[in-house]
């Protein structure tokens, strides 16, 4: 863990209130004076030219003219009539999905213009559990980045479909929730559990409300009543929402909607909507990413890219900009330090030359330049995660073809099985069946249907535990994929053409750690290893884009021509959203949330 001396020591408003004060009145001089700059004034709505801001221990002192704040040894910054933007902040989003540390993930991030994220990483929590949530947690606290965590609440995602390699407990999260910068509950996603009086979620939003913070949601439902039910329990968000009637609905009973733009859901376009066209109030509405790539966040952006997003389907600049600032501000409780430049404030500051592009020239974060014409000014501290988390691979043995071989119960020449289907840029999946050839009492795959052999392994306990299944959709005609980034509970998943490769890909992933990788004719064609967890690399921003981008190849050469194809895999296994999914336990009927036969009985 990162030690104390490590931790960034930012001083509380209530510590310099009184030099802020000095500052501004003009007797004791500035530590940084920007100049000449056009604010984005997210309280009023306004664009306010000439307006030059006043820092001072790392919060804003005066906003206006600020020449008599200016000293001998105060840094003047020349703004040129670049439009001053408040810092954007993420209130939702899982920074293991970057396949980066938290350290490489904020070099990316803060020169994009993101100065403060609510990450809730539940991810690791699936692996190790709230060792693991105290690893990157603290890990976040040594960073110019302003880190926030939201303590993760389903752990499992569901106990009853799937084995993941820790728990938590309610006792787990009131114990987290007493930590400096954990700022409330992770996404709800057991919205079933919570509508029916399961003890283990109605206790951990019992605590985070009586601990004054924040309970984020997570419902991708259609039913109403289970949504005002849900409500009830006093979760407040949602970022799980792909249409605009629904959208206007949960604006309507007070949620907050996180509206969301990540690597492979791409919901803005639609959900916008309730802004472009329903013309409501924006004050409860914020810009999330939820799960972004590294190559996303190097040839799109970050939270800026989403706010370009919003823009280029008719957001004003400065509505899309409050929605990224002040409204996750307020939704967290933290608007006295974050989301706006005005006197007090962490002196988190963009300097942008054009508001529709959203590219910042300077990024700022508690009055520091962190960034600046393209090059990141400030050096970041190390961290080292300890040895047992760089083993989380636990696989009762090697490997063979014959493990992926799935016996017919039938004695005819072929059979009918569940199939999963999974739709492109979406993380909901189809529940389809489909007539498979039997060859030798085994089920075949058929590449001509694009049905393809599909596996998930217990990588946690080291059981020898395997599910198999088939998946239509990803076009694959050759080779194998693998990937231990399996949400939730991130077990082994394996899915391939042919038994052989399938081995191979797996047995490959758990010499390294974890990680994806993709392999043809007995051939490694790419791999992320990410031994952190099995979950992140423990690589560079431009080492790990380089190999996602050789990854991306790979895939494209067996046949896939879908976007962000292994987040969709990655997402196969997730046992909370419909329809049906793998888990180490066998083929789950999200919709019923119960474990099925893959080969229907005849």
């Amino acid at each position: 863990m990162a030690s104390v001396e490590n931790r960034i020591k930012r001083k509380k408003l209530y510590e310099v209130s009184q030099k802020l004060s000095k500052v501004a009145r003009g007797l004791e001089k500035a530590d940084i004076v920007i100049k000449n700059g056009t604010l984005v004034n997210v309280y009023s709505g306004e664009l306010l030219e000439n307006t030059d801001i006043a820092i001072s221990e790392g919060r804003i002192a005066y906003v206006g003219l600020a020449d008599h704040t200016i000293g001998e040894n105060t840094k003047v910054i020349e703004a040129n009539n670049r439009f001053l933007v408040p810092g954007f902040i993420d209130g939702h989003m899982h920074v293991e999905s970057t396949m980066l540390s938290v350290t490489e993930f904020a070099k990316a991030a803060l020169p994009k213009g993101t100065t403060a994220i609510f990450m809730d990483p539940h991810e690791i929590a699936n692996v190790f559990g709230i060792e693991g949530v105290r690893l990157m947690h603290e890990e976040g606290q040594q960073l110019p980045l302003k880190v926030f965590t939201t303590f993760p609440s389903c752990v499992p995602a569901t106990a009853d479909l799937e084995d993941a390699g820790a728990s938590i407990q309610v006792e787990d999260v009131k114990a987290g929730l007493q930590w400096d910068h954990v700022a409330g509950l992770g996404e709800v996603m057991n919205f079933p559990g919570v509508v029916f009086g399961d003890s283990l979620m109605l206790g951990e939003i019992e605590a985070t409300i009586k601990a004054n913070k924040t309970v984020t949601g997570h419902f991708p439902a259609d039913d109403s009543r289970m949504l005002q039910a849900y409500l009830n329990s006093g979760v407040t968000s949602d970022h799980e929402t792909v249409t605009k009637e629904h959208a206007l609905e949960k604006v309507r009973l007070g949620m907050h909607l996180m509206i969301r733009e990540g690597s492979a859901w791409h919901d803005v376009k639609e959900v916008i909507k309730v802004v472009t066209e329903d013309n409501v109030n924006t004050a409860n509405i914020s810009l999330v990413t939820d799960d972004v790539y590294p190559q996303t966040l190097v040839e799109k952006g970050h939270l800026n890219h989403v706010v370009r997003r919003a823009i280029e389907e008719g957001v004003d600049p400065i509505t899309a900009i409050q929605m990224a600032t002040i409204n996750v501000a307020r939704y967290f409780h933290v608007e006295q330090d974050l989301g706006a430049i005005a006197p007090g404030k962490c002196a988190d500051i963009l300097l942008i030359e054009d508001l529709e592009k959203v590219e910042p020239v300077t990024v700022l974060a508690d009055g520091e330049i962190i960034f600046h014409n393209g090059e990141l000014v400030k050096a970041f501290p190390g961290y080292t995660y300890p040895e047992y988390v760089r083993n989380s691979m636990n696989v009762k043995a090697e490997l063979t073809a014959a493990d992926f071989l799935l016996k017919s119960k039938t004695r005819k020449s072929e059979t009918q099985v569940h199939v999963i289907k999974i739709i492109e840029n979406s993380a909901r999946t189809e529940k389809m069946k489909t007539v498979l050839k039997v060859q030798d009492g085994f089920i075949q795959p058929d590449i001509n249907q694009d049905i393809i052999q599909l596996a998930c392994i217990d990588r946690h306990h080291g059981s020898g535990q395997i599910s198999l299944g088939f998946a239509h959709g990803f076009q694959i005609n050759k080779g194998a994929v693998a990937s231990t980034v399996a949400h939730d509970s991130h077990n082994l998943l394996v899915m391939g053409t042919n038994p052989e490769d399938m081995a191979l890909a797996a047995n490959e992933l758990i010499n390294c750690g974890g990680g994806m990788i993709a392999v043809e004719n007995g051939k490694v064609l790419a791999r992320v290893a990410m031994p952190i967890a099995g979950l992140m690399s423990d690589q560079s921003l431009e080492t790990v884009v380089q190999e996602v981008q050789q990854l991306e190849k790979a895939w494209k050469e067996l046949g896939c021509p879908i976007n962000a194809p292994f987040m969709t895999f990655s997402l196969i296994a997730l046992a909370v959203i419909p329809e049906i999914r793998i888990t180490n336990r066998g083929i789950a009927d999200v919709t019923q949330f119960q474990l099925i036969e893959t080969e229907i009985e005849s």
